[in-house]
């Protein structure tokens, strides 16, 4: 992570440490808190920008450094995935859980932020923990964007969801294919629970990303407001 000037240390309860991104709104007062889940390529100056949004918007975003054990600092490129598997390869469910808690539990405590009101989003990989976060800690409403391996590794999570859930999924997706989809929003009507489930035809995966070669502009600008009005319906 290139940009130290808003940067933070959280202590995990393994005994390791995490580096975490932080972006506030210029107002003063409590606001809700986000934590934003990275892709494959750790918090590169396009996670740091999608938690600059999110500031603006009145969110108090934290993007924590999942592959701290790994890969500390780690900003990988979109045109060479096979870095990325070293440090993909080495997440467990368990050390993420202890990443999410420690993340949650600095917004709880943080002067700043309303501790009722905390929502995660996530992309690619981070769609996957951003569903994972939601069954760990009490979040207010979750995001996944294209997060692929919830179905089928997590579908027994989704009993444990605090808040609701909205999805993205691109239509010409290669790695989430129709009947992974399915699966998920099978899993979550069986079990009772509130979710929006949205699927861009003409989008693959990554699509949200501007930095990527799959983005899609008109897929990202409308899948934006739709985050925005989810997540602002939720804060009560």
């Amino acid at each position: 992570m290139s940009d130290k000037q808003n940067c933070i240390d959280l202590k995990i309860m393994d005994g390791t440490s995490m580096a975490a991104y932080v972006a506030r709104p210029k107002t003063a007062g409590k606001h809700p808190g986000i934590i934003i889940f990275h892709e494959a390529f750790g918090v590169n100056p396009y996670i740091r920008d999608v938690a600059n949004r999110f500031a603006k918007e009145g969110f108090t975003a934290i993007a924590p450094e999942l592959f701290h054990r790994t890969g500390p600092g780690f900003e990988g490129s979109y045109t060479d995935f096979g870095a990325t598997q070293q440090h993909i390869s080495k997440l467990t469910n368990e050390g993420l859980e202890a990443d999410i808690r420690a993340t949650h539990d600095r917004l709880t405590k943080d002067s700043g932020t309303d501790a009722a009101k905390i929502f995660s989003v996530g992309f690619c990989m981070g769609g996957r923990i951003s569903y994972l976060a939601n069954s760990t800690v009490p979040l207010a409403a979750a995001v996944s964007f294209y997060g692929a391996g919830i179905a089928p590794g997590l579908l027994d999570r989704v009993k444990n969801l605090h808040g609701p859930m909205l999805f993205f999924w691109g239509g010409l997706d290669k790695h989430i294919l129709p009947e992974h989809t399915r699966a998920v929003e099978d899993a979550l009507r069986a079990a009772g629970k509130e979710f929006g489930s949205v699927t861009f035809s003409y989008a693959d995966h990554g699509f949200f990303c501007d930095q990527r070669p799959a983005y899609n502009e008109k897929a990202s600008k409308q899948a934006w407001p739709m985050v925005l009005e989810f997540l602002k319906y939720h804060i009560v």
